[in-house]
């Protein structure tokens, strides 16, 4: 089996977001690759932002509807629940690496299922932390 790979929210939000077709195709590809191998995997944080971003604070916003048609499909990845070990994980990760808690939560969600890497934007690329490596797909 592939090793699995956790999709932060901007990864959704460029595959909804046609102000940068070349990042929306990226997300595309990656979203349905993750889908059809498998190996993807998000968290109720991610979905949260990601209906919150799409319909507010995208170039051009998605109905509700259309949001939480895109989140139905989403399903097919892995879903972690934030709980209260997670966020407690959350806090431990965000004092040791002096990260914000937000990013500290995705990271914390990726190391729970054992997820070789996290695309995305918001961490610096290449950098390991709690065994997840960080890789933004955009560069």
């Amino acid at each position: 089996m592939n090793d699995k790979i956790f999709l932060d929210t901007n990864i959704l939000v460029y595959a909804n977001d046609k102000s940068n077709s070349t990042k929306q195709n990226i997300a595309k590809q990656i979203i349905f690759e993750s889908v059809r191998s498998e190996t993807g995997v998000i968290s109720t944080q991610v979905l949260s932002e990601f209906y919150v971003t799409v319909t507010r604070k995208i170039q051009v916003p998605l109905s509700v509807e259309s949001a939480q048609t895109q989140i139905r499909l989403f399903k097919g990845l892995e879903i972690v629940a934030i709980d209260f070990p997670l966020i407690q994980d959350a806090i431990a990760i965000s004092q040791q690496h002096l990260l914000s808690y937000w990013d500290s939560l995705i990271l914390a969600a990726a190391k729970r299922e054992k997820c070789a890497t996290l695309l995305t934007e918001d961490l610096n690329h290449g950098q390991e932390i709690e065994s997840v490596k960080v890789k933004n797909p955009f560069i």
